[in-house]
C-alpha cells in the first residue's frame, strides 16, 4: 500500500471518530421535545438534500439542505439540529446515486457533517455571547459550518491526489461561498417571518430553496461550459505542441539524412540536456525550447556541403569557415516555424564560449542562453564520446575530463558541475531509453524513371569508338604528353610562358576548340587566358563565384564534365552574344590553400568529353593550380618591383626604364621631351601637425590629381619623399606653363581637402632634352637643380583663400 493511501485511511478514521463524539455529545446532555415544527423542518430537509448539483473538479455533491440546518440552529436545539443534519446528508448521499457508495466514504460524509454542525454551533453560541444581532451571529455560524463542512473533504483530496490543500479547496469549495452567504441571509428571513406570522409560515421556504437550487445549477452550469473551452483550448494547445513536436522530429530526420552520425547523438543530447535543465530549476517553457534546441541545434548543416561534413579528416581554414554558418543557418531556419518557445537563440548561440571566443557572435559567460551553455557543454560530451569520421570515440570518463578542463573557457561551471556529477547516470538512463530508429532509404535504388529531362551526362564520347591498338597507342602518347606538360609547367614563371605552354601541350592531351583559364579574386571569375573559337566572347566575362559552369566549379570545388556553356554569366540567353560551344569540361585550380582558378576546355558537339578526359585533367590539375598560383605570385612581385606601394605611381626603378625609353625614342625621332620635378613645400609640417597618416592622405590624393591631370602617355612617378616627376615626350619647357599652374592649384587643393587649411604648395623644376647623348640622371639632376635654384620665380605665391575654380583639379 502506497504511503499516500496508508495517510488517506488515518485521516478518514481521525475525522470519523472526531464526528461520532460530536454527535454523542448532544445525546447525552439534552432534553428536547421532538415537536411538530421540528417533524416539519426534518421533512424539509430531506427534499431538499435531493435538489443537489455535482461540484466541479471533486466526485461530490452540494444541495441546498444547509439552508435548514442553519434554520435548525436558530430555531430548534443541538440534538435536533444534528438530527436535521445527519438526515439530510444520508438522503444527499444515497439519492440518485449512479452506484453504492463504500462505507468508510459514507461514515466520512456523516462525521464531517456533524463536526461542520458543532463548529457553526459553537460559532453561533460564542456570538451569542457577545450579544451581538441574530445576523451576525448566524453569518459567524455559516462561515464556521461552510469551512469545517469543506476543509476536510479538500484535505483527504489533496491527501489521495498529492496536491495542495489550499489549492484542492480554493478550486472545488471556495466558489459556492456567497451561496452559504445567501443563505444566511435567507434564514434571517424566515426567522423573521417565524417571530411575527408563526413558524408554520416557514414551510414556504421550500420554493426559496428551489430558486437557490436552480440558480446552483445555472452557475455550475456556467462552470461546466467554461471548463469545456479551457479544455477545448488545452486540446488545441495539446494539438499545436504535438504538431510542433512532429516538426522537430521531421527536422531532424533531414539532419540524420544528411549526416548519420548524428542520429543517436542528437537523441541523447536531448536527454542529457533535459535532465541538467530541470536540475538548473528551467520553467516548463524553456524546457520545451531546450527539447526542440537539442534534436535541432545541427539544422544549419543542411546548408554545408556534404563533402565537408562528413570529411574523414581535419578541415581546412576554408572548410572551417564554411562550417561556421551552420548555427547562423539553423537560427534563420527556425524563426520561419514560429515555435511557441525560443528556439533559435539557444541553436544560434550553442557554439559560444564561455570566455567569449565563441561564434558566430562572440558572446560572454551569462549572456549567452541558458538553454545554449547547457546544449554546448553535453554536446561536447556525447561528441567526444561518439565515433565520428575523422576519429574514434573517447572513453566517457576521458570525455568527462576534457569538458572539465573547459569548465570556465568553453562552458559554465555550474552546467560542468552538474554535468560531472550526473553524466554516469544520465548515460545509464540514456542507453535505457534508446529505441531503433527508423531508417531513411537514402540507398534506396528506385527501377522507375528513365532519364531526367536534360539527358544523362555521356560517358563515351563520339570518338571513342577505336580498337585495342588505337587505345594502346593513345595511351602511349598520354603518358608522354602529360610529363612534358608537367616538366614545362615546373620551368615556367612567368604567367605568360606557363598559359602557353599549357595551351600547347594540354590540347594535345584533351583534343578542345577553346581553352579559358580564369582567375578568381575575391568573389568573381576574370580570364587570364582564352584561345580558340569565341577568344573575344570568353574574354569579356565576370562570372560571379557561383553562377554560371565555371563559377559552380570554383564554388563548390568539384569538376564538371559536359557542362553547358551556354550557363555562364554574361553569355546566357544574350542574342550578342551567340556561340556554336556545346560541352565544356571544367576543374578547379587549387593552390596551396584555396582554390586559385578554374580551367574550361571547350568543344562543339555536345557530350564531346570522355571520362578519360576528365581524369586526365583531373590527374594534373594540382600541378597546373600550383604552377597558376605561383605565375600569379610573380605577376604580383613583378608589378609591386615598379609601383610604389602608397600611391600606385611608378617607383624609381620604373621612372628610369620608361625615361630611358622616352630618350632613346626622342633622340631617334628628333622629338622633344620635357621632364618636371614637383616638390611639397611644407610637408614636414603636414606630418608634424596632422600625423603621418595625415601625411599618406596628402600623397595618395597628390598622385590621384596627378593623374587628372597627364595624358595617358606621360610618365607619372613618385621619385621619393614628397618628390614627384612627370615625363611628357612631346613638350617643350616653355610650353608647360598650364601644367605649372595646375600643379600649384593642385598643391594647395589637397591641403584644403585633407588638412582644412592652406598649409601646401608645389615648387617646380622644368628641364628639355637640350641634344642627343644626355643621360636619365642628367636630365632628372637639371631639372631639380633648377626646381631648387628658382623656387621663388618658378613657384607660384601660395594663394590667399581657396584656388580658383578654373585652376581646381579634383581630388578623391
Amino acid at each position: 500500500m502506497k504511503p499516500s493511501q496508508v495517510l488517506a485511511k488515518m485521516f478518514i478514521g481521525l475525522v470519523a471518530v472526531t464526528g461520532l463524539m460530536a454527535v454523542l455529545r448532544p445525546l447525552a446532555a439534552t432534553n428536547e421535545v421532538w415537536s411538530t415544527r421540528f417533524v416539519c423542518y426534518f421533512l424539509l430537509a430531506l427534499l431538499s438534500s435531493g435538489l443537489k448539483v455535482s461540484l466541479p473538479g471533486v466526485t461530490g455533491t452540494l444541495s441546498v439542505s444547509f439552508l435548514f440546518i442553519l434554520a435548525s440552529m436558530a430555531e430548534l436545539g443541538a440534538l435536533q439540529t444534528m438530527a436535521i443534519g445527519v438526515g439530510s446528508a444520508l438522503v444527499q448521499i444515497y439519492w440518485s446515486a449512479k452506484k453504492r457508495p463504500p462505507l468508510y466514504q459514507v461514515s466520512f460524509n456523516l462525521a464531517s457533517i456533524a463536526i461542520a454542525i458543532r463548529f457553526a454551533q459553537a460559532a453561533m453560541h460564542w456570538a451569542a455571547a457577545l450579544e451581538v444581532s441574530l445576523p451576525f451571529q448566524l453569518l459567524c455560524a455559516t462561515a464556521a459550518y461552510f469551512i469545517a463542512n469543506t476543509i476536510p473533504i479538500a484535505i483527504a483530496i489533496a491527501i489521495t491526489e498529492k496536491r495542495g490543500v489550499y489549492t484542492v479547496w480554493k478550486e472545488c469549495y471556495f466558489w459556492a461561498l456567497p451561496y452559504y452567504l445567501l443563505g444566511a441571509t435567507l434564514v434571517c428571513v424566515l426567522h423573521w417571518v417565524n417571530q411575527n406570522l408563526g413558524w408554520e409560515f416557514s414551510l414556504l421556504a421550500m420554493p426559496v430553496a428551489w430558486v437557490v437550487y436552480r440558480s446552483y445549477r445555472l452557475y455550475i452550469g456556467r462552470l461546466e461550459t467554461e471548463k469545456e473551452r479551457v479544455e477545448q483550448e488545452k486540446e488545441h494547445v495539446d494539438e499545436m505542441n504535438s504538431l510542433h513536436l512532429r516538426t522537430i522530429e521531421t527536422l531532424a530526420l533531414a539532419i540524420e539524412a544528411k549526416d548519420q552520425t548524428t542520429r543517436d547523438h542528437l537523441r541523447r543530447v536531448q536527454h542529457y540536456a533535459l535532465e541538467i535543465g530541470r536540475e538548473m530549476g528551467l520553467s516548463d517553457s524553456e524546457l520545451n525550447a531546450l527539447r526542440a534546441a537539442s534534436l535541432l541545434h545541427d539544422i544549419g548543416k543542411l546548408a554545408v556541403p556534404e563533402h565537408i561534413i562528413t570529411k574523414p579528416g581535419k578541415l581546412t581554414p576554408q572548410e572551417f569557415e564554411k562550417m561556421k554558418i551552420h548555427p547562423v543557418v539553423g537560427a534563420e531556419i527556425l524563426e520561419q516555424v514560429n515555435f511557441p518557445y525560443s528556439v533559435a537563440p539557444i541553436v544560434r548561440a550553442h557554439h559560444e564560449r564561455w570566455d567569449g571566443n565563441g561564434y558566430p557572435l562572440g558572446l560572454s559567460g551569462e549572456e549567452i542562453p541558458l538553454g545554449a551553455r547547457i546544449l554546448s557543454a553535453v554536446d561536447c560530451l556525447d561528441a567526444l564520446a561518439s565515433d565520428r569520421q575523422y576519429r574514434r570515440a573517447l572513453p566517457l570518463d576521458q570525455a568527462m575530463e576534457v569538458v572539465l578542463n573547459e569548465s570556465g573557457k568553453s562552458y559554465d561551471p555550474r552546467v560542468v558541475e552538474i554535468l560531472a556529477k550526473r553524466y554516469r547516470q544520465l548515460e545509464d538512463e540514456a542507453i535505457r531509453l534508446s529505441k531503433p530508429p527508423s531508417k531513411l532509404s537514402v540507398d534506396a535504388r528506385i527501377e522507375r524513371g528513365k532519364a531526367p529531362a536534360a539527358g544523362f551526362a555521356s560517358t563515351v564520347s563520339q570518338d571513342q569508338q577505336r580498337d585495342f591498338h588505337s587505345q594502346i597507342a593513345a595511351a602511349g602518347r598520354e603518358a608522354q604528353y602529360t610529363l612534358e606538360l608537367v616538366s614545362e609547367l615546373g620551368s615556367s614563371l612567368g604567367m605568360a610562358e606557363m598559359l602557353s605552354v599549357l595551351s600547347s601541350r594540354l590540347t594535345q592531351l584533351i583534343p578542345c576548340d577553346s581553352i579559358a583559364v580564369y582567375e578568381r579574386k575575391d568573389n568573381l571569375l576574370q580570364p587570364v587566358y582564352v584561345d580558340g573559337r569565341d577568344r573575344m566572347l570568353f574574354s569579356s566575362l565576370q562570372i560571379p563565384l557561383g553562377e554560371g559552369l565555371s563559377g559552380w566549379v570554383a564554388k563548390h570545388n568539384q569538376p564538371i564534365l559536359n557542362g553547358n556553356p551556354s550557363v555562364e554569366p554574361g553569355y546566357l540567353n544574350d542574342p550578342k552574344k551567340f556561340s556554336l560551344l556545346r560541352s565544356a569540361l571544367s576543374v578547379p585550380l587549387a593552390g596551396q590553400e584555396n582554390t586559385v582558378g578554374v580551367l574550361t576546355l571547350y568543344r562543339a558537339d555536345a557530350d564531346a568529353f570522355a571520362p578519360d578526359h576528365l581524369r586526365i585533367l583531373s590527374g594534373i590539375s594540382s600541378k597546373i593550380g600550383l604552377s597558376f598560383e605561383n605565375a600569379l605570385k610573380y605577376r604580383a612581385l613583378e608589378a609591386s618591383a615598379t609601383t610604389d606601394y602608397l600611391t600606385g605611381l611608378d617607383n624609381t626603378r620604373a621612372l628610369f626604364e620608361r625615361l630611358n625609353h622616352e630618350l632613346s625614342r626622342s633622340e631617334s625621332e628628333q622629338a622633344p621631351l620635357t621632364v618636371m620635378v614637383c616638390d611639397l613645400d611644407r610637408f614636414k609640417e603636414v606630418n608634424d601637425r596632422f600625423g603621418h597618416s595625415a601625411g599618406n592622405r596628402v600623397l595618395q590624393a597628390f598622385a590621384t590629381g596627378l593623374r587628372k591631370i597627364n595624358r595617358d602617355y606621360d610618365v607619372t612617378a613618385r621619385f621619393g619623399g614628397d618628390e614627384f616627376v612627370l615625363v611628357l615626350p612631346g613638350m617643350q619647357a616653355d610650353t608647360v606653363g598650364d601644367k605649372i599652374l595646375a600643379l600649384s592649384a593642385l598643391a594647395s587643393e589637397v591641403g584644403w581637402s585633407v588638412c582644412g587649411e592652406n598649409i601646401i604648395s608645389a615648387s617646380v623644376g622644368v628641364a628639355s632634352r637640350p641634344d642627343d647623348g644626355i643621360t636619365a640622371d642628367e636630365l632628372l639632376a637639371e631639372a631639380d637643380r633648377r626646381m631648387y635654384a628658382n623656387k621663388n620665380s618658378l613657384k607660384l605665391k601660395r594663394p590667399i583663400g581657396r584656388v580658383p575654380e578654373e585652376l581646381r583639379v579634383a581630388v578623391q
